[in-house]
């Protein structure tokens, strides 16, 4: 699923603004660690240094590695936060809707979040 796009009207000035798509299936569910409350179960990151002259999008894949298929695009200063890690590959929430719950010790995102997987070179560091 591609980048999609709301129409805003204010002032009579009619603007595209992106949202997230709805959550798709994934083929690696992405689990992550619910602890005890006195720590950060997870990470934010900001997407960055992805390059104007190469495709300007980090691809969201359904599980983690190049062969999973693309769902969605972020772009660089998007945020995700980071749930899950395989390998070079982060399991990520991102956009409106962005929401997970505990059961048990399992993080586990709401079925509505934003959701996949993202190679972790183009993600910073912001908290957790």
């Amino acid at each position: 699923m591609l980048r999609r796009f709301a129409l805003s009207a204010v002032a009579g000035v009619v603007t595209l603004l992106p949202f997230a798509a709805a959550a798709e299936p994934l083929d690696v569910p992405i689990r992550g660690f619910c602890g005890d409350g006195q720590a950060a179960d997870y990470s934010s990151s900001t997407v960055a240094g992805l390059k104007a002259g190469g495709d300007g999008f980090l691809a969201v894949r359904t599980g983690p590695g190049a062969n999973f298929r693309k769902i969605d695009e972020l772009h660089n200063g998007d945020v995700v936060y980071v749930l899950a890690v395989k390998g070079d590959w982060f399991g990520v929430l991102y956009g409106s809707g962005a929401d997970s719950y505990c059961q048990g010790s399992v993080r586990i995102p709401a079925a509505r979040a934003p959701q996949g997987w993202v190679h972790r070179r183009w993600l910073r560091d912001l908290a957790g």
